[in-house]
């Protein structure tokens, strides 16, 4: 397999389950905005959507959306019980998550990171991932995770998302129970073995 990257960006997530899972995977460095990989290839020919992250299974498939890859990754290691078994109502509700993930988080977060973007436009979507993240906090009252007591693959990819409120001044301190959640999977050495690998933290 071969992941396909970019430093702290959504494909910290499935970088974090490949870690968690204890499976080999090329890692490839890609340059967004020139759609290059670290070694010069063109990107594009790679993922035509042109972002990443991207999972070259072996084969020659690919899959190329952050839920899916997460799941396919938590799948190839059932023992690790990073997602719970297919048909069963717990995978679904991890689905919920996953979808709640990308759609009320992810997806707000873009606007931000858009220097286009007016002020205004801004902080209505400052207002949205707010009240988004209100809500993920309490539903983490009395939870180490958002599935209970075991971490799975929406964790990695929530993590990932709240690395990203950090680094916009979110103050993490608002949501109590958020920000006991960020340091306790933030302290895990396997999610931290991800972030090495792409010089996010110093060894």
């Amino acid at each position: 397999m071969k992941l396909y990257y970019s430093p702290g960006a959504c494909s910290l997530s499935p970088h974090i389950a490949l870690a968690e899972a204890g499976l080999n995977a090329d890692l490839v460095k890609v340059n967004i905005r020139e759609k290059k990989t670290e070694s010069g290839d063109d990107y594009l020919k790679v993922a035509p959507k042109g972002q990443v992250p991207v999972l070259s299974i072996d084969g020659g498939a690919t899959l190329t959306e952050g839920p899916a890859i997460v799941q396919y990754i938590a799948d190839k290691a059932p023992d690790k019980k990073l997602a719970p078994a297919n048909g069963t109502l717990e995978r679904y509700q991890l689905q919920e998550w996953l979808n709640l993930i990308t759609s009320e988080l992810h997806k707000a977060f873009s606007p931000l990171f858009n220097p286009a973007m007016s002020d205004e436009t801004k902080a209505f979507f400052r207002d949205k991932i707010s009240k988004t993240l209100t809500y993920v906090g309490e539903q983490l009252a009395g939870k180490d995770y958002l599935m209970g007591s075991q971490f799975t693959v929406a964790d990695g990819y929530l993590f990932t998302i709240l690395r990203w409120a950090v680094a916009m001044k979110f103050d993490l301190a608002q949501f109590p129970n958020l920000k006991a959640y960020y340091d306790r999977v933030g302290a895990r050495p396997k999610v931290k073995e991800a972030m090495l690998a792409e010089g996010l933290i110093k060894a």
